[in-house]
Parts: C-alpha cells; structure tokens; sequence
C-alpha cells in the first residue's frame, strides 16, 4: 500500500489503512460531534450582546466568558491528546459530547453570571475533546496521503457548524428567546452521542495499533518531550497560533458587536456577514486541503500569505478615514478571514509527518494549542482595550498585529530547520522501502 511523505513522493507504509465507504461513514460519526460541539462553541458570538444584557456585564467581563472556554480548552489540549493517544478515540469523544452538552443546558439555565461561567468551562472541557479525536479518527481510518484534505473537510464541518450559530442560533434567539434556544439545541448533544455509541470504532478490523506498554508521569514527560523536540510540532504551533485567532475572535464574540456599535449596521446585517465568513471558510478549506494534498511545498507560502492578506486587511479598515468603514470593504475583510481556519489547519500538516502513529494525538494537541492561546490572549485584550478606551474599537483590534508580528517571527526562524529533516526522513523512508520484501 502507498502513501506519501511531507513532499507528496509514493512511499510504502505497512497498516496504511484502505479508506473507503465504511471507513468515511464512521469518521462521519465522528465530524458530527465536531459539528455540534462548534455549534455550542460559538453560539455565544451570536449572543453576545443577549448575554451582556442578561447578566448585566461590561466588555471586560463578557469577554472572560469566550476567555474561560478557551482558557479551558487550550489547557486541555496535551492532556487530550494524551488520552487519545492511550485511550483510543471513542472513549474520549464519548466523555467530550457528555461535558459540552451538560455545558450548554447549564448555560441555558444559568441564573447568574458566576454559573453561567462554570458553564462555558464545562462546554470548553468537551469541546477540546473533539477535534483532535477526529484528526486521530481520520489517521487511523484512512490512507496518509489523504491526511491533509480530509483534516480540511473536517474543519469545513466544523464552520458548519458555525454557520448554524450565525444563521439559526441567531434567529432562534430573537424569536423563541434565551433559554428556549440553548435548551433546545443542547438536544443535538444527545442525538451524537447515540450516534458514537452504536457507530464508531476506533480502527477498522485488522488495523489495530501497537498497544502503549507504558504509562505514568514518565510516559507522559516523554510523549511531550519527543513531540516537541521536532521542529515540525513547534512550526505547525506556530502556524496554528498566528493565522487562527483573528478570524475566531471575530465569530466567537467581538466581530458582531464590532460591525452593529463600531460600524452602525443592524443586527441582521451584521449576521449575514459574519456567515460570509463563514461560506469562505468552507470554500477556501476546500481549495487549501487540494493544494496541500499535491504540493506540500506550498504550506509555508500559503500560511504567511494568509497572516499578511489578514493583517493588510485588517489595517486598511481600521485605518479607513471617517467613522464607518465602507460595505465593500467589510464585506472583503470577511471574505480575507474565512481563510484564516484553513491555513490553521496547515499547522497539522507540519506536524503529522513529523511524529509517528503513537505519538499524532500528543503532537496535534500541541499544534492545536496555539491557535486558541492566541485567541484567549487577543478576546482579553479586546476587552480590556474597549473598557479603557471607551469602546474605541480601532485600538482595540490593533492588538492583533502584535500576536501576528510574533508568530511571523517564530514561523520564519523554524522553517528552514522543518525542511532540512523532512529532507532527512524524505531520504530515510526512501532507503527504507527499497529494502521492504516484495
């Protein structure tokens, strides 16, 4: 069976899974988790200024609700993949689907704000148990060369999802009201987690991986240790933590009260082009999962192309003279932030060649870490920011660049040094398969 190494060349590679018809509906169990758990994820952009009133808070405060998720998911983001890696990919999507939805219905029934928070942290346990199970889920069901589109096809999922929070979450919360709403879509919870108990299975018959023989506080300093040594881990961070945050801090919480009190749009108008975003997404997701998957040497170019379309954006509308910023030119900026989810993804593809099998979980927990400390670290600044300016949003969105200007920097100085030991493994797989029996 044949895959394919960080350059695209045909290698073989024993246990290569076959893929298939079975292989797509039971990783199709597993994108539907994800496709809620986005859902719930971001249903609180649409509801931002609901939530501002409901708990009478500021900005700063509202702010720390998308913080605590994120705080929570972030540092969840190691120890899950740890527990993929030790546990398999059911168990621990089961226990991520029952901490997200018990985390939307207590935020449904929250009556205060301190509840409402301990809600948000519960939803974002779950949610960091998802994605990285449905990376794991896709590696262990399908061919390698096929890592990089189908990691493209489940984030495409993923704003799905987001599309059903800026498109429906929204209308339902102006027609049935608050609890209503987050009740009521804290059931889909419960539909995919029936779904994962009688579907999924962690591999397909025959394609078992070795079983981890050891465990403890040293296996863990090891895992850690050995993913993060190789450049391609801390590159694919990089990568994940410069190009996702600007576009998640605009749908998970600032991006609508920005365009309805900064820019004097309504609601609905507002809404329609916060779901541009999201189209473009999906669209760009598709185009970047087929460029990699043959050029692997376009993932570089395509991630520092993303960072400085998004900056040079960004700037032109916050620079942009008078109070309101033109329609055309939002309307390109949220084109220009759908694509920056795909090029997040591109952090895994850095890393996924880098580490094998046993250690993918561990690996991509690390990736997937960066992005959403970035955008924890950005949803406080915004908000603090905004509260010391008097809601200037211009100084507040500048805290972008900072972040951006960092992980520039960093993906700069680990590129060349990824290179030289794909190189390496590039030679390594090639010897290895000349000397593999016929």
């Amino acid at each position: 069976m044949s895959g394919r190494n960080g350059y695209g060349s045909a290698v073989t590679l024993p246990g290569d899974p076959p893929g298939g018809r079975r292989a797509a509906l039971v990783w199709g169990v597993g994108v539907a988790v994800y496709f809620v758990a986005v859902i719930f994820r971001t249903s609180l952009g649409v509801a931002g200024l609901d939530a501002a009133d409901r708990f009478d808070v500021n900005a700063s405060a509202l702010s720390t609700f998308s913080i605590l998720q994120l705080l929570v998911y972030a540092g969840m983001q190691i120890p899950v993949g740890l527990m993929v890696d030790r546990l398999g990919t059911k168990k621990v999507l089961a226990l991520g689907v029952v901490l997200f939805t018990l985390g939307q219905l207590g935020f449904a029934l929250s009556p205060s704000y301190g509840t409402a928070l301990a809600s948000r942290a519960l939803l974002g346990c779950g949610d960091a148990m998802t994605f990285i199970s449905v990376l794991r889920l896709g590696s262990r069901w399908f061919p390698a060369r096929r890592g990089p589109l189908i990691g493209q096809v489940a984030a495409l999922f993923g704003m799905a999802g987001n599309l059903v929070s800026t498109v429906f979450i929204a209308r339902a919360l102006h027609g049935l009201g608050w609890t209503t709403t987050f009740v009521g879509s804290s059931l889909a919870g419960v539909v995919v987690l029936v779904l994962l108990l009688l579907f999924l299975k962690d591999h397909p018959e025959g394609y078992a991986p070795q079983p981890a023989t050891h465990a403890g506080a040293a296996f863990v300093r090891r895992q850690i240790a050995e993913s993060w040594r190789e450049p391609g881990t801390r590159l694919g961070m990089w990568v994940h933590f410069t190009t996702q945050f600007p576009a998640m801090v605009f749908l998970l919480l600032w991006g609508l009260p920005y365009l309805v009190e900064a820019q004097g749009l309504s609601r609905s108008t507002a809404g329609t082009l916060l779901t541009l975003v999201v189209l473009s997404n999906m669209v760009v997701g598709l185009a970047y999962g087929q460029i990699i998957a043959r050029h692997h040497t376009a993932r570089a170019p395509l991630a520092l192309g993303t960072v400085a379309a998004t900056a040079l954006l960004w700037a032109t509308t916050l620079a942009y003279p008078g109070d309101h910023a033109p329609m055309w030119l939002l309307v390109t900026l949220c084109l220009v932030l759908g694509a920056c989810g795909p090029a997040s993804m591109i952090g895994f593809d850095f890393a996924r060649p880098a580490n094998p099998p046993e250690r993918q979980g561990t690996a991509s927990g690390i990736v997937n870490m960066g992005g959403f400390v970035a955008s924890m670290t950005t949803l406080l600044a915004v908000g603090v920011l905004l509260d010391a300016t008097g809601d200037n949003y211009r100084i507040a969105f500048s805290s972008v660049f900072v972040l951006e200007a960092l992980g520039v920097v960093q993906i700069l100085r680990l590129k060349a040094r990824t290179h030289r030991r794909e190189r390496e493994r590039l030679v390594a797989s090639r010897v290895e398969a000349v000397h593999v029996p016929v």
